[in-house]
């Protein structure tokens, strides 16, 4: 009885250890022949599920859910394979469906009963719907054409909606969008883009936005069939997906087409985009947009336009967005524009964010951002005044520092600072920043060669506009102005001396020499108002030159050189070396001009010439100077002569309005003011602007 240890109070050894190693080899073997007897079932299982009986499990060996096991591995690619059979199975049903489908639905959609075409035309439509039905019906043209037909002659709305998404679904392929071409389905679409449904709209936009971007020859089709009178008006429509595509449309339509610029400008495009600009935020129409903005922005019909609708202002509401593709835009558009904005008002917020962009690194916007400035600062003394107040000069300088040798940045960057140094309140503050944030020396250097002459011809008027200030005479000296502004002004003489002979006007780079003659001598006769200045531009040899330009057939030139030669003709030396060339018989035929300019030059500088000639030479110098200027006043000649009988009359300076006449030293030494005659102003030529037209794009 007690042979078999029970385990309970028995004092027998028991043998735990050998009935434990029992237990376990016989749970493995039994495991190893479940694991092989379903073996089998679990490939079956993991390759054709299907074939499993109903309610059967199969005892997994995955032990880890994260990882597959190697049967589960090994069946992926069978299991890809057979759903690949089976697509191409139901593919070749839904071809062989359409195809048989074809002839019996292209009758119904041709039939007159609008009933029977509604329904043929919603069977179509889901047909399209799946690829290779789709495929079999757009190759046959007579489908095509059918729906085509129907959507022209139907007034049911739930027709054309029908055969809207027929095409719409065609037109994802190109096989569809040729098929529509040629069945003359971009007219009936143009048609439906004023229905008042909504998704018939939808439709014929998107098929119309894949006709242009992929079919050759939808565009000019779309625009024989009136599409653009259509669009545009579509874009009073709220939805911003639709006005993103519809706009995409106006800008594949208008790139490179000027008659398609002009539609758009007649049916009020350019005020509905400024709409959307200014009161939409959705990034993918405010890009497309911009992009048509772009496009409309370099015709001159449509520039203004834009402008007087509000589009500097509501493009400039973009500029700090985080979108760089729409910033870009907008700075260009911006830039083409600016050169009809310059009148305009309420740029002040504009002109804040273009100075603070000119610390960009992108060279792109740094171009449009200099480019904008040169142009909103041209004659627009309030906007010179607020860019100098918001550190302007400073940021422009830095901007050409950074830009180096890119005259597509120097060149409207120093055309801006030409700006900001002439004709407005701050313009000597301009003229001091220049200065003290070390522009000068920068600015002089870019005289040197290789001449690119739009860039050389800014640098001459900027150099001009700084000498103004007395304080900028010794740094521009220093920086070496007057001898490189000599050399340009040789080279540029002597190359449109070239084409003197045949009456031709030089040209390089665009430019005209005779505007660097007429630069480089201005700016050298400002130079010269520095006595130290004065004697090194006569010791450069220039007087002989300016001479010589005094018989030029520009008046502009024969005016500065006039000028250069009255400041160079205060010493003596100078004076006697004008004299000595022979400067007396053009200056006395200068005296009889027309411009009141050159007039009043030629007196200055025969004045100053005659103070060491004897009594009869300053007689008839001082004949010849009244005399120019009476000679339309005969009552006031006559008047003169008889003072001219008891005065020896030594000077006239001014023209035809507060004439003073400075008379003989040697008689008096006083000087007398004649004010009888009618007041007419007279401006002297250094007080001129020197500021380029906007820049044209």
């Amino acid at each position: 009885m007690y042979d078999i240890d029970s385990g309970i109070q028995s004092a027998a050894p028991t043998d735990i250890a050998n009935c434990s190693t029992s237990s376990s080899l016989h749970c493995i073997q039994l495991d190893m022949e479940t694991y092989a007897l379903t073996r089998k079932q679990r490939v079956q299982a993991a390759l054709f599920p299907e074939t499993l009986e109903e309610g059967a499990t199969i005892l997994s060996t995955q032990t880890d859910p994260s990882q597959m096991t190697n049967v589960q591995r090994l069946a992926e690619p069978s299991q890809m394979l057979k759903m690949a059979i089976i697509h191409l199975i139901n593919y070749q049903d839904d071809a062989e469906l359409a195809t048989r489908a074809v002839p019996e639905l292209t009758k119904l959609l041709n039939d007159e009963d609008q009933t029977v075409v509604c329904k043929a035309a919603q069977i179509v439509n889901q047909l399209t719907r799946k690829e290779a039905a789709r495929r079999a019906l757009m190759q046959s043209p007579q489908m095509v054409a059918a729906v085509v037909r129907a959507m022209q002659n139907t007034s049911d709305m739930e027709t054309a909606k029908a055969t809207a998404s027929i095409l719409h679904n065609l037109s994802h392929q190109r096989e569809g969008l040729l098929s529509i071409f040629k069945s003359g389905g971009i007219p009936a679409l143009v048609r439906m883009l004023s229905s008042p449904m909504e998704s018939v709209l939808f439709y014929a936009i998107t098929t119309l936005h894949n006709l242009l971007l992929h079919q050759e020859g939808a565009k000019m089709a779309v625009r024989l069939a009136d599409g653009l009178q259509r669009m545009v008006p579509l874009l009073k429509k709220s939805n911003p997906k639709f006005l993103a595509i519809t706009t995409d449309c106006l800008q594949l339509l208008s790139y490179g087409n000027q008659e398609s610029k002009l539609i758009i400008l007649a049916n009020g495009g350019p005020e509905a985009l400024v709409h959307i600009m200014r009161n939409n935020n959705y990034e993918k129409l405010l890009w497309t947009t911009s992009r048509v903005l772009k496009v409309l922005s370099v015709c001159p019909s449509n520039k203004p336009a834009i402008v007087e609708a509000g589009g500097m202002q509501a493009l400039g509401m973009h500029l700090s967005g985080s979108s760089q593709r729409l910033q870009q835009n907008c700075m260009w558009t911006l830039r083409n524009l600016s050169d009809a904005a310059t009148k305009q008002e309420g740029m002040d917020g504009l002109l804040q964010i273009l100075v603070g962009l000119l610390s960009s690194d992108d060279v792109n916007m740094l171009t449009c951002a200099t480019g904008i400035l040169s142009n909103l600062t041209c004659n627009n003394a309030h906007n010179k005044s607020l860019v100098t107040q918001n550190n302007g000069v400073e940021a422009l300088i830095h901007a050409i520092l950074r830009a180096g040798e890119k005259a597509d940045v120097t060149e409207p960057a120093v055309c801006a600072l030409r700006h900001l140094t002439s004709r407005h309140q701050q313009a000597e503050v301009a003229q001091n920043a220049v200065r003290r944030h070390y522009g000068i020396p920068a600015i002089v250097k870019l005289l040197n060669q290789p001449y690119y002459w739009p860039v050389i011809k800014a640098v001459v008027g900027l150099i001009r506009n700084l000498a103004l200030c007395p304080e900028n005479q010794a740094p521009l000296r220093d920086a070496g102005a007057p001898p490189r502004l000599t050399n340009l002004l040789l080279k540029a003489h002597q190359d449109a001396q070239k084409h003197g002979s045949s009456n031709q006007q030089t040209y390089q780079d665009g430019v005209r020499m005779e505007e660097i003659v007429e630069g480089c001598t201005g700016a050298l006769h400002i130079l010269a108002r520095d006595p130290v200045n004065r004697a090194e531009i006569a010791n450069l040899q220039t007087i002989p030159l300016f001479v010589q330009l005094l018989y030029s057939p520009v008046d502009n030139v024969k005016r500065v050189a006039a000028g250069a030669l009255c400041e160079l003709a205060l010493d003596k030396p100078s004076a006697e070396i004008i004299d000595s060339e022979g400067a007396s018989a053009p200056l006395m035929e200068l005296l009889h001009s027309n411009n009141e300019g050159i007039a009043t030059y030629a007196a200055a500088v025969l004045f100053r010439i005659s103070e060491d000639k004897n009594s009869d030479y300053k007689k008839r110098v001082s004949v010849e100077l009244t005399h120019s200027l009476f000679k339309h006043d005969p009552a006031a000649w006559e008047m003169v002569s008889l003072l001219l009988l008891s005065l020896h009359i030594h000077y006239v300076l001014s023209y035809k309005s507060t004439l003073w006449l400075l008379f003989n030293s040697y008689a008096f030494e006083s000087i007398h003011y004649f004010t009888k005659f009618k007041s007419h102003s007279c401006t002297p030529w250094s007080s001129f602007p020197y500021q380029s037209a906007p820049l044209q794009l």
